[in-house]
């Protein structure tokens, strides 16, 4: 055989050999891989998970573990496992996947209407991955509290209900400290100028936008009953507000789950607790709720009026009666105590 054949023949097989490490990789690396039939899933990948963890999380998404094994090796995924929430999407192939891996997509994380610090730590870690232990350790951390101007009472105060965006691996600490930025940018200079024209502190301002905000749910009534409180301040009157009563016998029991639509004079008088406005001057000492913004600029925005009592309304379910002197209070009081007598609300 001379030497132009031998050349030729290895030249053709080096095609044929070409050709079939060209299909090899091709199959393993850009074909389809997935098992799932939505349009995309996410996958959780905690922080240092192994190789061989993520591969238990992925294997039910993955049609062939074997030709995603191939790409993780030659792309250095089994070395360099990254933590996070990932896209994959129907369809992808091995390539696709491993690259996925790496692109840690950010959570929106959004809370509102908490009671206490500990339903607000359950809320956030149903979205992110530390623990509700671990995220109260965090926002009570001594050293954190003392350079934020918190205390444990007051610490809710610092959380604005809106939606902020975090990795879903973000440690606490970083939470917290995320969390204190955005409470000071909320706290601009003129919703700090208002508040200090009210001789309210912005963590006042929260403590008694969260008794407005249990108050009434209608936002158009907020600045109405902002202004009752701010006048019974101002005349050194007890707030006597029912909402702290019921958080007060809430924080007793340990029980934030009861419902209770009703407070009698032994609940007003007989709660003995700081967070009890009829029998303590002044604000409770840290807010009964989250308040949400519309509280919150009701406080700042509060309207100027010479009411301090109000009274649910009978007649416009949902908003309240106001006065502003005991009298007409207590035709409007004794109004709502027979409506509810009749409906035979008890608790």
């Amino acid at each position: 055989m001379n030497l132009k054949k031998i050349i030729s023949i290895v030249a053709i097989l080096g095609v044929v050999f070409g050709g079939i490490i060209t299909f090899y990789i091709y199959n393993n690396a850009f074909t389809a891989n997935t098992t799932f039939n939505q349009k995309e899933v996410y996958v959780y990948v905690p922080t240092n998970s192994t190789y061989e963890q993520a591969k238990e999380i992925l294997a039910p998404l993955v049609k062939d573990m074997d030709k995603f094994q191939f790409v993780a090796e030659k792309r250095d995924y089994t070395t360099n496992v990254k933590a996070g929430k990932f896209l994959l999407k129907k369809d992808m192939t091995s390539f696709d996947i491993v690259r996925a891996l790496r692109l840690n997509v950010p959570v929106k994380l959004a809370f509102n209407n908490q009671e206490t610090l500990q339903k607000l730590a359950q809320r956030l870690a149903t979205q992110v991955e530390p623990n509700e232990e671990e995220l109260i350790k965090a926002f009570t951390d001594p050293k954190f509290l003392q350079e934020n101007g918190f205390d444990e009472e007051t610490i809710l105060a610092m959380f604005i209900p809106n939606t902020y965006e975090f990795y879903w691996n973000t440690t606490p600490k970083k939470i917290a400290e995320k969390m204190a930025t955005a409470y000071k940018k909320f706290w601009n200079v003129e919703r700090t100028s208002k508040a200090l024209d009210k001789n309210l502190t912005p963590v006042q301002v929260a403590v008694l936008a969260s008794i407005v905000h249990k108050e009434t749910a209608k936002v158009s009534e907020r600045p109405t009953i902002a202004g009752v409180y701010l006048n019974r301040l101002a005349l050194n009157m007890p707030l006597q507000a029912d909402p702290t009563v019921i958080f007060a016998m809430k924080k007793q029991s340990g029980d934030f789950d009861q419902v209770i639509k009703r407070v009698y004079s032994k609940d007003t008088q007989g709660t003995i607790s700081p967070y009890n406005t009829y029998i303590n001057l002044g604000l409770p000492p840290g807010p009964i709720a989250m308040p949400d913004i519309s509280a919150i600029d009701a406080v700042l925005n509060a309207e100027q009026h010479d009411y301090i009592y109000f009274c649910a309304s009978v007649e416009k379910l949902g908003y309240h009666d106001f006065a502003s002197n005991y009298a007409a209070h207590q035709v409007n009081a004794k109004k709502y105590a027979n409506w509810v007598n009749g409906l035979g609300i008890n608790r």
